[in-house]
């Protein structure tokens, strides 16, 4: 089975840098042969597909309403659900192996927090801007969204490193029966 791979951030306008950052993820996902998943639409969405496409892979746009419209041109399968954006942002954490998360606004964070009550990984881009510049300031422990330690949110630096912390969460994943969520306990 193919791995599937998740990134999220802001729609709209991305600085350049953010832009950068997000094709290179896309492409490192792509290289490694995963499924790209994401929200389908522009800004981090649309640069991480444009990345994976040009490093040929397979993306998956899972989108909000049943405009066929809004996928960005580097969506290979659009899915509408026919959902407002926050029960599509549930279903794509729910149909991703890992997360990676890049900049974000708030609905950034509500994926976030999503996947947290999910025990789905989570790497963070940090310095990539929004919430992502601001989570681990703000964790408890630096690390978990509260003091259930329901799964650690692990940061990356570099878009190489997210995407091999993505991987190695699907092979360590998280032990139900565990609440600190680490790799490897």
């Amino acid at each position: 089975m193919m791995e599937r791979i998740a990134v999220i951030g802001q729609s709209g306008l991305i600085p350049e840098h953010v832009r950068l950052l997000a094709e290179e993820i896309g492409s490192e996902i792509a290289k490694r042969g995963a499924v790209l998943l994401t929200g389908g639409g522009s800004g981090v969405m649309e640069a991480v597909s444009r990345g994976a496409k040009q490093a040929n892979g397979l993306v998956v746009g899972i989108l909000a309403g049943d405009d066929k419209q809004a996928a960005n041109e580097f969506i290979d399968i659009p899915i509408n659900t026919g959902l407002g954006f926050d029960y599509r942002s549930v279903l794509l954490v729910h149909s991703a192996d890992a997360i990676i998360m890049i900049g974000g606004g708030n609905g950034t964070l509500g994926e976030l927090s999503a996947a947290y009550m999910n025990k789905k990984r989570v790497i963070i881009v940090e310095n990539s801007g929004g919430w992502s510049n601001t989570v681990k300031q703000i964790a408890f422990e630096g690390c978990y969204l509260d003091e259930r330690r329901t799964v650690e949110i692990q940061f990356a630096k570099t878009a190489k490193s997210a995407v091999d912390l993505a991987f190695q969460s699907i092979y360590n994943p998280v032990d139900p029966d565990k609440n600190t969520g680490l790799i490897g306990d």
